[in-house]
């Protein structure tokens, strides 16, 4: 199959999915998870801020390493709350956090090496860093899209509760069939706006699967369980 048949196979099938995009759940989780995007990432913002400039403050003084330690054991929980929301409601597989449980006991020393030498600790760090402003992109893009779109389909309603106005500078909306037109053209923008928060969406899901995961971490085997020396021996 040649690379022009492989395209008017495929064409049919975007058409098919842009089409459709009212339809599936998946656009409606993926809205859910961009209105939520702004005020999570308020929140992991407001937390790193303060827990950061607290904590590198009272270095000094011995208290900011606690301090420290309570951040970046809260980024790590965000971080993998994240991973979860990704993977339910954008649909994303995200690889895991961290690999399997080694065999046998790790000292403490040990435990917090592993945790700063796992680049999923930084880099989940850095999609809390830029949740904020993603987020205000994401909520803002949210309500202008669906409440104009939403607005212009609903033009009929307007005009006959008398509340209607509308004028797009070169064609101002004057009668009930300037409604109704304006009703298609919010028909067709909402459907634009979905596909196009989707793409938004798409965005995020593979920001997650890059930064709330390692792909090494898939193709580590768990470690097999320790056998009691009595037992191996019997």
């Amino acid at each position: 199959m040649d690379a022009m048949e492989r395209n008017e196979l495929t064409v049919p099938a975007a058409l098919v999915h842009f089409v459709t995009a009212p339809f599936r759940l998946r656009t409606y989780t993926n809205l859910v998870y961009l209105m939520l995007a702004f005020p999570l990432g308020l929140l992991y913002f407001v937390f790193l801020i303060v827990g950061v400039s607290v904590g590198l403050g009272l270095t000094i003084v011995w208290i900011g390493i606690p301090i420290l330690a309570v951040v970046f054991a809260g980024s790590w929980a965000m971080a993998a709350f994240e991973r979860q929301l990704a993977i339910h409601a954008l649909g994303a597989e995200v690889p895991p956090m961290a690999p399997p449980p080694a065999g046998g006991s790790r000292t403490l020393w040990q435990q917090v090496t592993d945790f700063f030498l796992n680049p999923v600790t930084w880099k989940g760090m850095a999609f809390l860093w830029l949740k904020f402003p993603l987020g205000i992109v994401s909520f803002v893009s949210v309500v202008t899209l669906m409440a104009t779109s939403t607005a212009l389909v609903l033009a009929p309603i307007a005009w006959e509760w008398g509340v209607l106005d509308v004028d797009f500078y070169f064609w101002q909306v004057d009668s009930l069939a300037g409604a109704w037109l304006c009703s298609l053209f919010g028909l067709g923008l909402l459907l634009l706006s979905l596909n196009l928060l989707n793409l938004l969406a798409l965005f995020w899901r593979w920001s997650a699967i890059f930064l709330l995961g390692s792909q090494r971490f898939a193709a580590v085997p768990p470690a097999p369980p320790v056998v009691p020396e009595a037992m191996a021996l019997a």
